[in-house]
């Protein structure tokens, strides 16, 4: 499903979400319901306030239009008299302040309670009262007949009855039929009007042609015809009105003036009722009208009311209950959420312990040797929360997958402490044997005297060596420490000649001369490692014709040496790679076999304290900044002298060492001596005048003899005569 809007982020918000849609929908169908009903009920209510407001002004204009009607119907009926001028004239006056009282009602008033329909019908009403002006001259100037007038006259009442009955039809049902009733009974009242009219025309006239009298037996019939159909559909209180009105004197007043004026026919209904008889009568019979309409009004509008408020009451209670159903079905589902999001909530907390807390503590104690029970290690969920619904399902198989993983991670973590183990064996193997052949070669060292052997021993001797290292690496990446020990403090200068013998491009080292500073016994081993994987890796990774240079120095207490290369360098994120690795070098990753020295320099420096970082070279390179603490350096004895040398053969040419200079490689020269302590260099002997010659075989066996013993004490950081204990308890394993 595809949110239209914002996607809710929670189990909690869609589950909610979902129940609040149809909510929502049903508040959405209850407030429209409620609006529609009580629109037109509370409509209703207000149906008296627009009556008096609209009705009423339209009812006073009607009735003063109905009396100007009769009195322009004496007025061109009658000859010129200045009477009935003065009358007309009187009571159009009356009926223009009617009038605009009645347009003042509909411009001022709030024309938005009203209906469309309403509104039109008060419009209709405006513009018909806007021809009065144009039948008055008509009138006046006697330019049109009396019964003419009379039509025009209701043409322009007419409009009135569809205000009242627009007004009215806001009501329904039976409301609506006693409104239509009314209206009817006022159009009665009408007719009675119209018939004053007529007569009073006729009167003035003096005689009625054919035409003028059909229209007065029309208007009697049809007053006739509508009181006899809309009286007995009123309601049992506004037809006790109409039976009142109708057993009264003015009503039978009328009917037999009427009577009469049928009876009289055209040429007698001039004189068939007296002026004054027919004056009193019809103004009874108008008032009469008025009055029971009026009643019957008060009592219609009183019924809408109260049902309108019946009405309102049970729209009331049902949107009342409409929205307390949707608030439950809101709440229901907000409450089901909330117990779906906490079984969820407590899923997911189990997941986060298990992989923030219980997998790493599990992986840190069996790092430390301890034994591990899967089953303790990864307890079940509570019942409560493992139930028989989909969730508890999930929370089953989560905990068959937790106790899985906890039981994988026991078996990998035995697995791998066996591979360590079996890989440690071997280093240890490979290391006694190393040292063996390291040995093995030494003695043919002393006893050969061919240049060429001795040069392919010392080439064989240098590739031991760094066998070795990488042996010693091994088990330091499998969490031991190799074997080799020694005694006493070493000379810096010693432990770094010691170092770059144990690389392969040792001659492209230029070695400073060193502080007098020594390492302890106990770091000796592991210090020489770290500085000849530090130089190995300036080597490899620098163009092949450039040197690596060493520098010193002291910080506050500290021993700094700085390996500087001039190779392509590193960028920022292989620098902060590399630097993250010699911080963390715990997290062995064995897919990154290109980072194996960087660990390994790691683990060591943990080892003792020894900070290591990478920077850029001043060369453009890589700068390894190497601080040994304080704990780690020691002060040094002094060496023991050696006897002096026996005077050199008279057939041996004596040749002068090459002295070592600042800048100059001690190893690389491979000057006898070079790499031995200052304290232990043997006097050159005296020079003399023979010039050199060729070297017979004893010369050569003792300059790489001598060379050799130099290498070696360079290699294991002491002078050639101190015991050193060198070599691992297993070198004597077959």
């Amino acid at each position: 499903m595809r949110w239209p809007l914002c996607r809710p982020r929670t189990v909690r918000a869609r589950i909610v979400a979902l129940a609040l849609a149809p909510a929502l929908a049903l508040t959405v169908l209850w407030s429209f319901a409620m609006v529609s009903v009580t629109g037109e009920l509370r409509a209703l209510i207000r149906l008296q306030g627009v009556y008096e407001d609209y009705g009423t002004p339209v009812d006073t204009a009607v009735g003063q239009i109905q009396i100007e009607r009769r009195l322009s119907a004496a007025y061109l009926g009658g000859p010129r008299t200045t009477a009935p001028a003065a009358a007309l004239l009187a009571q159009q006056r009356r009926t223009d302040r009617a009038v605009s009282a009645m347009r003042r009602a509909m411009a001022s008033g709030d024309r938005d309670r009203l209906t469309a329909r309403q509104r039109r019908a008060l419009d209709a009403m405006v513009t018909a009262t806007g021809k009065l002006e144009t039948l008055r001259r008509d009138v006046l100037a006697r330019r049109i007949v009396w019964d003419r007038a009379v039509t025009e006259y209701s043409a322009l009442v007419e409009p009135g009855f569809a205000v009242q009955s627009a007004l009215t039809a806001l009501q329904a049902g039976q409301l609506a039929r006693e409104a239509q009733i009314l209206v009817e009974l006022v159009r009665v009242r009408e007719f009675v009007s119209r018939e004053d009219a007529l007569v009073a025309g006729a009167r003035a006239a003096g005689t009625l042609t054919p035409a003028q009298y059909a229209l007065l037996t029309a208007t009697i019939e049809d007053r006739r015809v509508f009181e006899r159909t809309y009286a007995p559909d009123l309601p049992a209180d506004s037809r006790a009105l109409y039976e009142k009105f109708r057993d009264g004197a003015p009503h039978r007043a009328l009917e037999h003036a009427e009577d009469a004026l049928l009876a009289a026919g055209a040429d007698g209904a001039d004189e068939a009722v007296g002026a004054d008889t027919w004056r009193s009568v019809a103004d009874r019979a108008v008032h009469s009208y008025m009055r029971m309409c009026s009643r019957a009004a008060e009592y219609s509008a009183a019924r809408g009311r109260a049902f309108a408020y019946r009405e309102l009451t049970r729209a009331a209670v049902v949107g009342a209950i409409g929205l307390a159903a949707a608030a439950l079905s809101l709440w229901l589902a907000v409450r089901g959420a909330r117990r779906v999001s906490r079984r969820l909530e407590n899923l997911r907390d189990a997941a986060d312990l298990l992989s923030t807390r219980q997998l790493p503590d599990v992986m840190r104690r069996l790092s430390a040797g301890e034994r591990v029970d899967a089953v303790a290690e990864a307890p079940p969920l509570t019942a409560g929360e493992a139930g028989d619904d989909e969730i508890g399902q999930v929370g089953r198989s989560f905990n068959t997958a937790r106790l899985a993983a906890v039981e994988a991670a026991v078996h990998q973590a035995t697995l791998r402490q066996g591979l360590s183990a079996v890989l440690l064996n071997i280093a240890r193997r490979n290391q006694a044997l190393v040292h063996r052949q390291l040995k093995l070669v030494d003695t043919l060292e002393r006893r050969t005297d061919d240049p060429d052997v001795l040069s392919e021993l010392f080439r064989i001797d240098h590739l031991t060596t760094r066998m070795r290292r990488h042996a010693e690496s091994l088990i330091i990446l499998s969490g031991a420490a190799p074997g080799r020990r020694w005694r006493g403090p070493v000379p810096v200068a010693d432990v770094v000649a010691s170092a770059v013998s144990e690389i392969e491009a040792y001659a492209r080292v230029v070695v400073p001369p060193m502080p007098g500073d020594g390492i302890a016994a106990d770091a000796v081993a592991d210090v020489v490692h770290l500085l000849a994987e530090l130089l190995e890796n300036a080597t490899l990774f620098s163009p092949p014709h450039t040197e690596v240079t060493l520098r010193t120095a002291h910080e506050d207490g500290r021993l700094v040496l700085r390996v500087d290369d001039r190779g392509l360098g590193l960028d920022a994120g292989q620098r902060e790679e590399a630097a993250r690795t010699l911080r963390d070098p715990d997290a062995f990753d064995p897919t990154r076999h290109d980072r194996l020295g960087l660990y390994v320099v790691g683990r060591l420096a943990a080892r003792h304290g020894i900070e290591v970082s990478l920077g850029e070279s001043p060369y453009g390179g890589t700068t390894a900044t190497v601080l040994i603490p304080a704990g780690v350096l020691a002060a040094v004895e002094p060496a023991p002298t050696r006897p002096a040398p026996a005077p050199p053969s008279p057939r041996r040419p004596v040749r002068t060492p090459v002295p070592v200079t600042p800048g100059t490689a001690a190893l690389p020269t491979r000057t006898r001596q070079a790499s031995l302590a200052p304290e232990l260099h043997a006097d050159p002997p005296p020079a003399d005048d023979t010039p050199l010659g060729a070297a017979d075989p004893e010369e050569m066996r003792a300059l790489f003899a001598a060379f050799q013993r130099g290498l070696s004490d360079g290699r294991n950081g002491i002078p050639a005569d101190v015991n050193a204990d060198e070599g691992t308890d297993t070198d004597d394993v077959r």
